[in-house]
């Protein structure tokens, strides 16, 4: 796969997610963040909320230039009152490869939500090239299909990784409001929260951002307070 061809597919997913997010979502300024939203040098930060959605958040640090890579996060947390997944879609990507690309519906309060069943689905016919194993931390929180892909290389792998990760976010949008008012708030926050605490134990995260040139104690202080804030 070709450097700029790769590109071209990394920055026309991020942009169907941003749009995606303004269709479905107002953005909202969440106090502290604007710092690390910073597109002029590389490092984008924004959030969406909605009447089912309390945090749709889109991280992406472009280090193209300086290093050779590009890495964005997505993640989405209902509202306290909804038992419905979390969504997330990690992509870090070299020159000409996705060195590892995740996404999955992670079960919040709901192991059995029915929007778990939809993103099974989604992913049964999708077998990585190369699998890539998950750690104590992420087995805690991940659902048991998560699509964990590594050493992605060819056009056809890539683009249907993003074909089902830009797909499942508009199904997710389209569903999470079936659930609003389900879900008992103490336990959904609880879950919520344990989803965090477990994402702020993965090392590889504040490392990659590290290397790709932000300062360390922004990357610090961002692990801790915006990427995955708890609640409580």
């Amino acid at each position: 796969m070709s450097q700029s061809s790769l590109w071209t597919k990394l920055e026309n997913c991020k942009d169907e997610i941003i749009e995606i997010f303004e269709e479905q979502a107002t953005e909202i300024n969440e106090p502290g963040l604007d710092y690390f939203n910073r597109p002029d040098g590389g490092w984008i930060n924004r959030v969406w909320a909605n009447d089912n959605v309390r945090r749709a958040h889109i991280d992406v640090v472009d280090a193209r230039e300086s290093k050779g890579l590009w890495m964005m996060h997505v993640c989405i947390f209902p509202t306290l009152d909804n038992p419905a997944p979390i969504y997330g879609f990690d992509v870090i990507a070299g020159k000409n490869k996705m060195t590892g690309a995740f996404h999955d519906f992670s079960a919040s309060a709901d192991p059995d939500h029915p929007m778990i069943q939809g993103y099974f689905d989604s992913v049964e016919h999708f077998v990585p090239e190369k699998q890539r194993a998950l750690p104590e931390w992420a087995q805690n929180i991940f659902s048991g299909k998560m699509l964990a892909a590594g050493n992605v290389k060819t056009e056809e792998e890539a683009d249907e990784i993003i074909r089902i990760a830009t797909s499942n976010l508009r199904a997710y949008f389209s569903e999470v409001g079936e659930s609003k008012g389900e879900g008992d708030k103490a336990l959904v926050q609880a879950s919520q929260d344990y989803y965090c605490h477990n994402q702020q134990q993965n090392p590889h995260t504040p490392n990659v951002m590290k290397s790709l040139g932000l300062n360390e104690a922004d990357v610090d202080r961002f692990c801790t307070d915006m990427l995955f804030p708890k609640l409580a």
